[in-house]
């Protein structure tokens, strides 16, 4: 019986376990998927005993990424780029590593905007410029955009990040200071919090959406709560929107399909189990 995992320090938290679980009843497949917390200290330990315990593969996720990252043998391109792990498997004794949030980013992405978006798209602005926002920057490299702004309070993330994507990229990369967003938001036409800040429990990221293009889609990867102000304050404006739920879904399919031989599909219902779950924990 095919088993697998999501370890994080902590991990309580994780909805993984819910989604796995539902597409191994979907499918009706004999397998499990657990949670397992595992303290940085003990990482490296981990990471090299898993297959021993029976397991096919697993996620990681927050501390972890960087941590996967450097301990696998073998990377995909994508996780070379994004320079981060959060998908784990062992193939013919060799400890690969991928970085599903690309896909799962631009897969939501595709299917809340409608195939071909990026034709009325030549700029983008990325907030924040931690992993997930690599994540978002690689995936978005991939289309026909003429620019990507990065912007972060601490701009010398945003400058990190920008120069280690940029070679071989065929989208212009740019930095923005903080402070001069208010030039940049009238030319975005996709706009993309990869911040914490409108999180539960977290102050809201304030942008003078105002300012953005009429035909504008804004995006924020937090889901707790799926309508942040950011999203609300969009919707006022009449801009489309783009919740985080979406890539928490879809970034899940390449491990299930790794560990279990299925390809799943994020389906409505999925997506209405996860919501049920996020109330419930109000």
């Amino acid at each position: 019986m095919p088993k697998a995992f999501v370890t994080g320090h902590p991990i309580k938290h994780s909805r993984s376990p819910l989604i796995h679980g539902h597409w191994l009843k979907e499918y009706g497949l004999d397998g499990s998927y657990e949670r397992i917390d595992v303290a940085p200290v003990d990482f490296g330990e981990f990471l090299r005993g898993f297959a021993a315990r029976g397991f096919a593969g697993g996620n990681v996720t927050i501390p972890h990424k960087e941590a996967a990252f450097l301990g696998v043998d073998r990377r995909t391109a994508r996780a070379e780029r994004v320079k981060a792990v959060n998908t784990l498997w062992i193939e013919d004794g060799v400890l690969w590593g991928d970085n599903t949030d690309v896909a799962g980013f631009m897969a939501h992405l595709d299917a809340s905007l409608g195939t071909g978006w990026e034709q009325n798209v030549d700029t983008a602005l990325v907030i924040g410029a931690g992993g997930a926002a690599r994540a978002v920057v690689a995936g978005l490299q991939d289309r026909a955009l003429k620019r990507i702004f990065v912007t972060n309070r601490t701009l010398a993330k945003a400058e990190d990040l920008v120069r280690d994507l940029r070679p071989g990229s065929a989208v212009g990369l740019e930095t923005s200071a903080w402070e001069a967003l208010g030039r940049v938001i009238p030319h975005a036409r996709l706009i993309v919090n990869t911040t914490s800040l409108g999180m539960a429990g977290q102050p809201p990221l304030a942008l003078d959406l105002a300012r953005a293009p009429r035909d504008a889609a804004v995006a924020d990867i937090v889901y707790v709560p799926l309508e942040t102000p950011l999203l609300a304050a969009a919707k006022a404006e009449g801009l489309k929107t783009v919740d985080g739920l979406g890539m928490l879904l879809h970034q899940a399919v390449p491990g299930f399909e790794r560990w279990f031989g299925v390809r799943p599909e994020v389906t409505p219902e999925l997506r209405a189990l996860i919501l049920a779950d996020i109330e419930g924990r109000k």
